[in-house]
């Protein structure tokens, strides 16, 4: 079934946020201030493309203030833009009954969109 539901999920949609991440990634890696948020949104790129069968765990804030830092920064570099296009591609899926778990995981990943650092995706 999660198979079915991520070529469901890359048809209708996933492949196009999943290139949002892999273009704004590589737009970060150019610079060597960016290569942290190029990683971190290499690995929502992956999970944007499969995302059935993926989890994302929280990391222990070991780290301290710098994820929250990282995540400020991420919010105004790109991070608005990629949780406007989940926030939008989840409403129109959750107009129709067969939608709504296409629209709950563009909602989960709307919300790591926002704050991507501090969570691991496994």
């Amino acid at each position: 079934m999660k198979i079915l539901g991520n070529i469901i999920w890359v048809l209708f949609g996933g492949f196009f946020v999943a290139l949002e991440y892999f273009v704004s990634s590589i737009g970060l890696f150019i610079t060597i201030i960016g290569i942290p948020f190029g990683i971190q949104t290499l690995k929502l790129g992956v999970l944007a493309l499969w995302p059935f069968g993926s989890q994302v765990v929280d990391i222990p804030q070991s780290s301290g203030c710098l994820s929250f830092l990282m995540n400020v920064i991420w919010f105004f570099i790109g991070g608005i833009w990629i949780f406007l296009s989940h926030l939008l591609f989840g409403v129109i899926f959750c107009i129709t009954i067969i939608g709504i778990p296409f629209g709950m995981q563009y909602f989960k990943l709307a919300r790591l969109a926002i704050t991507p650092f501090g969570h691991d995706v496994l």
